[in-house]
């Protein structure tokens, strides 16, 4: 999915929201687990009932792998299910060096190698340049780098100092504009968390016009609002994850009809901030 085409979606279905498949099998209704794949029966009732105020979903890979080849089956059978007009992540985190970078990027990418054709993965930067190209090789293909997470431990490296006095330039920054040498907007995406809505004036300086993949709205505490208010801009910009406030809505046999509302809710909020950004734009 291009750049503009996910910028269509979101002001055609007047919402930015990706619904976050962290599909645990502990927490699955007790209904569903004689299917003979609950996971995948699971995701599927969630995908149907929030289609039509998703944009995105991503598959948090660490719950599939956890499950052995049975989960891989449940994540190639999801993948496959997601409608084609919806934006696809593999929240898969990875980050090494080239060669292995290649390897997981063929994994994600090439549906002839593993069975996946995802639109994006998340990586991490640490290792630096020759551990994100590989992943850019892939024409229509986004790496969703990681900036500035919602966890409290993300004090411990993104926030510092490169220089001293304290005030210069934090780790985090570095990443944002060291990364846009690397690719363009069209390609690139950052995660933010929700709750670092205090940076996200300072992010918007730095990434004018990459898209940010913002998890922690919902069960983290995170504000749809604030982060709305400084991240939106003219072609949408955002995709804002929540998972468990939809998914986990409800344990019993109505729970797609509680994760529907919880998405719908979320869309109708987010319609008003477009609403407002559009008319903010146009002035």
């Amino acid at each position: 999915m291009t750049y503009n085409e996910l910028s269509e979606q979101i002001f055609k279905k007047q919402s930015y929201l990706c619904v976050g498949l962290d599909t645990d099998l502990r927490k699955l209704p007790s209904h569903l687990l004689s299917e003979a794949d609950p996971v995948f029966a699971f995701n599927k009732a969630i995908i149907d009932a929030t289609a039509d105020f998703a944009v995105a979903y991503k598959p948090n890979i660490a719950f599939y792998e956890a499950q052995g080849p049975r989960g891989w089956e449940s994540l190639q059978r999801t993948l496959d299910y997601i409608p084609s007009n919806c934006f696809t992540i593999a929240d898969a985190k990875r980050g090494d060096i080239g060669n292995t970078s290649g390897l997981y990027a063929r994994t994600f990418f090439e549906p002839e190698a593993a069975g996946l054709s995802f639109d994006s993965i998340t990586v991490a930067p640490y290792m630096g340049h020759d551990s994100v190209v590989p992943f850019l090789a892939y024409p229509g293909k986004w790496v969703i780098l990681l900036a500035l997470t919602s966890n409290p431990g993300s004090a411990d490296f993104q926030r510092l100092s490169l220089h001293q006095p304290v005030d210069q330039e934090q780790l985090y920054q570095t990443v944002l504009k060291t990364a846009q040498t690397w690719a363009g907007p069209d390609q690139l995406m950052f995660v933010v968390g929700a709750t670092q809505t205090s940076e996200l004036s300072r992010i918007r300086e730095l990434a004018p016009d990459n898209f940010l993949l913002v998890p922690g709205v919902g069960a983290q505490g995170g504000s749809l609002a604030d982060v709305s208010c400084r991240g939106l801009t003219a072609a949408g910009g955002l995709l804002v994850n929540a998972s468990r406030s939809i998914l986990y809505a409800s344990a019993g046999t109505d729970f797609a009809d509680r994760a529907r509302d919880e998405a719908k809710a979320l869309q109708t909020e987010m319609a008003t901030y477009l609403t407002e950004r559009v008319w903010e734009v146009s002035r």
